[in-house]
């Protein structure tokens, strides 16, 4: 195909950013959406590349996925480009277009090398692949008593000088942060992010419902991985699970493999919370894509077996969920629209990370990152800034 050339995907049903079009076509040029409209109003150039699908193909933006360590035997911990390269190349797959490298509790020395390495990705990274568009540090400023498969001897008090130091380390790119804002120093840290515009999310946190109060006075305004490593809900004390129902000013993530969480109790979050708050993750780890067996995380063992990974002693150990499983589950779980999974993948992270100017919908101007999808919802075909990156095979 000329580079030079735009591609057309024509006769689809497009999901834009504030209609659906039943028999719609998408023009993409230079990386970016040019035109959004209804197949009778198309006007074919000389160089258009055209893709004539059908109306039970449908297309929408491309998922952001702001809590993901690995796949494909490559995480974010490795600190090298190779394994952010392999993360990048294998996203596509299941319609991811954007992510947060995310790191995990390890020794400071392990930390700040993974956060040099993925600062330094940034700012190389090609077109071609799903875009690093920050980072996510999950730890290690979160409580002991809610580690979960954090490693706990890494495990400390925030502290925002060393945070500073690890943003530098990062070239500014780290854009969220787990953490457990009832520890000593919490609050201040969470100020702090709130002030440099860094997204300061509660999680593994054992959190009452007035301390998670106070946390967004200071400026948090996520959830991390909803009811996993977080104090539960009681009639006395609605903890950090009964903030995320009832507090507006929050985002709150969700793992719907079904596993994390059960179908009803995704259910029951979706009501409460509704798609105009919650976000799809994936919180994968390197076994994602890969068979059976034991692989590493942290330098701890993780046995992955079909749909679970645990540690040893059977704690839950982040997911083996690709995000195309993610958005049919939910709509499984909940029966919710594929418009409401459009916010949850696309929109509402966007929004949260400050991007929705250019990602998050599908909107003339902004970045061609583009997922279609079949009748029976799997990937066909996957577009990073407007370069085909994923092509199912017949």
């Amino acid at each position: 195909m000329d580079t030079h050339s735009s591609i057309i995907i024509y006769n689809v049903t497009v999901y834009s950013e504030n209609q659906t079009l039943k028999n719609g076509y998408i023009k993409l040029t230079n990386k970016k959406i040019t035109e959004i409209g209804e197949i009778h109003q198309y006007v074919r150039q000389p160089k258009d590349h055209v893709i004539e699908l059908s109306p039970s193909y449908k297309v929408i933006p491309g998922a952001i996925d702001v809590h993901i360590h690995g796949v494909n035997n490559a995480d974010a911990m490795d600190g090298t480009a190779d394994a952010l390269k392999t993360m990048a190349r294998t996203l596509p797959k299941e319609g991811t277009t954007s992510f947060l490298a995310t790191t995990m509790t390890q020794s400071n020395e392990a930390v700040e090398k993974a956060l040099r390495n993925a600062g330094a990705y940034i700012e190389e990274q090609t077109d071609a692949d799903a875009e690093v568009v920050g980072i996510h540090l999950e730890g290690p400023f979160i409580s002991p008593k809610r580690a979960g498969a954090q490693p706990p001897t890494h495990i400390q008090d925030p502290n925002v000088a060393l945070f500073q130091e690890w943003q530098k380390a990062a070239g500014g790119h780290i854009k969220l942060v787990t953490l457990a804002p009832e520890q000593p120093n919490g609050l201040s840290l969470t100020s702090y992010l709130k002030e440099t515009n860094v997204v300061a999310s509660i999680g593994h946190s054992d959190s009452t419902y007035d301390q998670v109060d106070e946390a967004i006075e200071a400026g948090a305004s996520h959830i991390t991985h909803l009811y996993n490593g977080m104090r539960g809900l009681h009639h006395r004390e609605p903890g950090v699970l009964g903030a995320a129902y009832l507090r507006d000013e929050l985002f709150v993530e969700l793992i719907t493999d079904g596993i994390h969480c059960r179908p009803e109790m995704v259910k029951l979050a979706y009501d409460q919370i509704t798609s105009e708050r919650m976000i799809l993750i994936t919180d994968s780890l390197r076994a994602k894509w890969l068979k059976n067996g034991t692989y590493d995380l942290g330098g701890q063992p993780v046995h992955v077996n079909d749909t679970t990974a645990t540690l040893a002693d059977g704690t839950l150990a982040g997911s083996i969920l690709k995000m195309n499983d993610a958005i049919k589950n939910t709509m499984s779980f909940t029966n919710c629209s594929l418009e409401d999974i459009v916010k949850m993948t696309a929109e509402n992270p966007a929004k949260q990370l400050n991007l929705f100017d250019t990602k998050g919908s599908l909107k003339i101007g902004k970045d061609a990152d583009i997922v279609v999808l079949n009748e029976n919802l799997d990937v066909e075909m996957t577009f990073c800034r407007g370069t085909l990156s994923f092509q199912k095979e017949d």
